[in-house]
């Protein structure tokens, strides 16, 4: 039986030159927030979401190449949502709410506080543009040649992702207060 909800895609292929310019060790997915490795939270969160995803930690040219090979793994998906395996605050309702309006719409980008963040959700007519994908650009093109349908969340985790120490300081300032909050 096919699945009907859309594929979450985890990107776990980077090299994350800038965590390790910033004075950070090793790999930025592999760094300790509350923790537990970064990549882990983000995986929790997929899979407390229930939906279906690939994990690509390939070695690949630049993030373009990753999504292409992670749709070439799941090509009878019914859509992608495209998840940097970086976003360790994003939340399963999000995930969910962007599964959702992929059934309706070609791509979906959520935007928290005017700020377009992850996952970018592909609705599966977007397959044969995504399996081209190529080099550092992801999937920006697709975004432009189909249009972007916004869905206005309330998840700063959209758009926290961790490229430096600094950004994983920030990120466990937020994961406290979150904490504290809920």
């Amino acid at each position: 039986m096919r699945n009907t909800s859309p594929t979450v895609l985890i990107l776990a292929s980077g090299r994350g030159e800038r965590f390790t310019a910033s004075g950070g060790q090793g790999s930025k997915l592999d760094a300790l927030l509350h923790g537990k490795p970064v990549l882990q939270h983000t995986l929790d969160a997929v899979r407390a979401s229930g939906l279906p995803f690939h994990l690509e930690a390939g070695p690949h040219a630049g993030m373009g190449d990753a999504i292409a090979a992670a749709v070439r793994a799941t090509q009878d998906a019914a859509g992608w949502l495209v998840l940097p395996g970086d976003l360790p605050l994003i939340k399963s309702a999000t995930l969910l709410a962007v599964a959702q309006m992929v059934a309706h719409h070609a791509v979906v980008v959520p935007v928290f506080e005017g700020q377009r963040g992850h996952p970018v959700a592909f609705a599966p007519l977007c397959r044969d543009a995504l399996l081209t994908l190529k080099g550092n650009k992801g999937a920006a093109l697709v975004v432009t040649m189909y249009g972007a349908t916004e869905l206005i969340v309330n998840d700063i985790g959209t758009v926290t992702d961790i490229d430096t120490v600094q950004d994983l300081d920030a990120a466990t300032r937020l994961m406290t207060t979150r904490a504290n909050i809920e």
